[in-house]
């Protein structure tokens, strides 16, 4: 038996194909895993406060994942703070004190300056 073609509906025949987009797929950042050594850090605090000198939140935050890069644990015994409570002031949300920022820049091997603005 011969097939017969099958009609097309005009409006079919002119609708163009439907192209899909590919997903794009995102990965989660953390700085912290690119921070290899001291002088990425410091590299790392200068820019954040160069680029932000009135932030302090950014300042913290940016001092929180060098304490990461660091070791959390290890920074927290050598600051003489404890583990849960440096995770809370070098969080987005946190607010150290600055005996807390001094204590974590030592225990990373950093330490302040400053200089005329």
């Amino acid at each position: 038996m011969a097939k017969t073609p099958q009609r097309k509906d005009k409006a079919q025949s002119k609708k163009k194909p439907v192209r899909r987009r590919k997903r794009v797929r995102t990965m989660p950042y953390d700085v912290a895993e690119e921070l290899r050594n001291p002088a990425e850090m410091a590299a790392y605090l200068d820019a954040v406060v160069e680029l932000a000198p009135d932030d302090s939140r950014s300042i913290a935050t940016a001092l929180g994942d060098v304490a990461r890069a660091y070791g959390m644990s290890k920074i927290a015994k050598e600051a003489g703070l404890s583990r849960e409570s440096l995770y809370k002031a070098l969080s987005d949300e946190g607010n150290p004190s600055l005996d807390t920022v001094v204590r974590v820049a030592r225990a990373v091997g950093m330490r302040f300056r400053l200089e005329e603005a």
